[in-house]
């Protein structure tokens, strides 16, 4: 078991940033601009609904160092349950936000091929600690299948190549003046040239739905399949959120689930 969160992050960060190194220089170009540390709001998992994994396996590692769950969410069209897990003691901790896809509403074929990746993976390897970085448990997938079941679910498409990691880290914006307001991040990271996520607007959210977030399109990567065949596809993203006050002091803690269901896009593939 981990000793501490700071070591997790950490470990975390390192797996993440190697999945898309863009990261590095957009955190270290808003921390120059501002003068200040950018803090991380939430980091995001993606694992499948299966006896073997599931939301509650994955969180695990958080659960075991003070996380509770707080919030749920569903994403009918994407056939996607998540919950989002904050520390019990330490509201200073980023959050957790864990999905999963319902394995149940998907078709047979699809069932099928990822019961088929996991036949082989010892449950000894699915219950280690680091399970959240421990990346992909099983062999690669054939390009082919990787194509078919896109078009099903790019979810289960992207989870089937990377595993377990982190999907995005999420900068908090609000005490990061002058790219404290989503727009003035978004300005700042197109000027250097980087592709956002445009699905249901650049910004998704308002402040009625006291969350606003934005995130750039995940970093390309070549990957090898297990035919031999080498793809550029998309990997991991950079999300940023502002958060606004329910009363006089309290910033609300949850997700818009009509937001995330857009952020879930950042790794959809170019057309």
């Amino acid at each position: 078991m981990h000793s501490n969160l700071e070591e997790l992050w950490q470990k975390l960060w390192q797996q993440y940033a190697s999945l898309n190194p863009n990261v590095l220089d957009i955190k270290s170009a808003v921390e120059a601009h501002t003068g200040k540390e950018a803090p991380n709001d939430h980091v995001a998992f993606r694992t499948f609904r299966h006896p073997s994994l599931g939301i509650d396996h994955l969180a695990k590692t958080f659960t075991d160092l003070g996380y509770r769950a707080k919030g749920e969410y569903h994403f009918e069209q994407k056939k996607l349950y998540a919950q989002h897990f904050e520390h019990e003691s330490d509201p200073s901790q980023p959050k957790v936000f864990v999905s999963e896809l319902k394995l149940e509403e998907c078709s047979k074929d699809l069932q099928d091929w990822v019961n088929g990746l996991l036949e082989n993976v010892s449950k000894t390897k699915l219950e280690i600690p680091e399970i959240c970085y421990s990346g992909r448990p099983w062999p690669a997938p054939n390009w082919i299948d990787y194509q078919n079941f896109y078009k099903e679910s790019e979810y289960a498409a992207w989870l089937s190549v990377f595993g377990f990691c982190a999907n995005h880290f999420t900068v908090f914006i609000n005490e990061l003046d002058p790219l404290n307001t989503v727009e003035a991040m978004n300005e700042f990271l197109e000027k250097k040239g980087y592709t956002l996520n445009a699905s249901g607007g650049k910004v998704k959210g308002t402040p009625d739905d006291k969350l606003e977030q934005s995130s750039t399109m995940a970093h390309q990567l070549d990957v090898e399949f297990a035919d031999g065949s080498t793809h550029t596809i998309p990997t991991v993203y950079y999300e940023f959120a502002k958060r606004y006050k329910l009363n006089s002091d309290q910033l609300y803690q949850g997700f818009v689930a009509s937001s995330a269901d857009k952020i879930f896009e950042s790794t959809n593939a170019s057309t």
